[in-house]
């Protein structure tokens, strides 16, 4: 299990001081998480952040009927600030993860929080820079529901998920897209299939093909 922390460590999170990785390595665990599950749970007590060394999460906003906003999605090299922020506070958790692939995380416990930033600058850094990250995306989130229709919104949606996939083929329902974007199915229907008319996508069964430049 250390030697599969290591090679994380190493491989997606090398900006981190040898010190700093040698105390993850020793002191954190190791998940592997299937497709689908749900990671982190409104109301839930977060006892761990989470370190993505593979894989995808996504995060929503869950409302007091069950429905779900889209927030913004994790990918390897990153990891999840409002849990942070819920560790830091020792607060229950406002959100819900959930993988959308198979997924790696290192899980570290609450207790190292205040210690890593005190004694690890590239720790603080990584903090930082994470917190801004995901400000610059709840802000993005937030000008597209306020400032755009759903059709630019769509369109901004899915330009993002083809450059964070690297790919021109992205596997994904209508039903998912409306989930995400806090619509209906029929109306990310109608306008996918606007966006086909206009040639800047191709519909596929339960995938979207890009037609223009990533």
């Amino acid at each position: 299990m250390t030697e599969k922390i290591s090679y994380y460590l190493d491989n997606v999170f090398p900006d981190f001081e040898p010190e700093l990785k040698q105390r993850l390595t020793k002191l954190c665990m190791l998940r592997e998480i299937p497709a689908g599950e749900i990671i982190i749970r409104k109301g839930q007590f977060i006892k761990h952040t989470l370190l993505i060394g593979s894989g995808r999460v996504k995060l929503y906003r869950q409302g007091d009927d069950g429905e779900e906003a889209f927030i913004y999605e994790l990918e390897a090299g990153s990891a999840c600030a409002l849990s942070m922020i819920c560790n830091t506070k020792q607060e229950a958790s406002e959100i819900m993860a959930k993988t959308v692939e198979d997924t790696v995380a290192i899980m570290i416990p609450i207790r190292l929080m205040d210690e890593l930033m005190q004694q690890y600058k590239t720790w603080y850094y990584f903090v930082i820079a994470n917190y801004r990250a995901r400000f610059e995306e709840l802000l993005s989130v937030f000008d597209n529901v306020v400032f755009k229709g759903m059709d630019e919104r769509l369109e901004f949606y899915l330009k993002n998920q083809f450059e964070r996939n690297k790919n021109n083929i992205l596997s994904i329902t209508h039903q998912e897209i409306a989930n995400d974007l806090n619509s209906s199915r029929e109306v990310i229907s109608r306008l996918l299939k606007k966006m086909e008319q206009e040639k800047k996508i191709r519909l596929l069964r339960n995938s979207i093909e890009w037609l223009g430049r990533i």
